[in-house]
């Protein structure tokens, strides 16, 4: 599966970065495809392009403030939890996003 993940938190310092790289590691060992943007105090890296979003099966979004630029996301089954949920237990916030697919 070929999965896109945003992860922001109000301050955009430690739990931005924390959940991205949690939902890396959670969605590879899941044996799943990720690019994950991260939000942070110093703007948007590793930017997730319309191409890339368009053929994404699936959009997690591990945020705790507004996502920047989300219309790039239109049309997708978005998975929305908090930083801090991903961080915690990344491979069920993986999980429970593949299974809202399913429904």
């Amino acid at each position: 599966m070929n999965i896109v993940a945003v992860t922001a938190c109000p301050t955009g310092i430690a739990h931005t970065y924390m959940a991205a790289e949690a939902l890396e590691k959670a969605a590879k060992k899941l044996g799943h495809k990720i690019k994950v943007e991260t939000q942070g105090s110093i703007g948007i890296e590793n930017r997730i392009t319309d191409k890339e979003a368009k053929a994404a099966d699936l959009v997690i979004f591990a945020a705790d403030v507004a996502v920047k630029e989300e219309k790039r996301f239109h049309g997708k089954v978005i998975y929305r939890v908090e930083a801090q949920k991903a961080i915690k237990n990344a491979k069920d916030v993986v999980q429970k996003a593949i299974d809202l697919l399913k429904e």
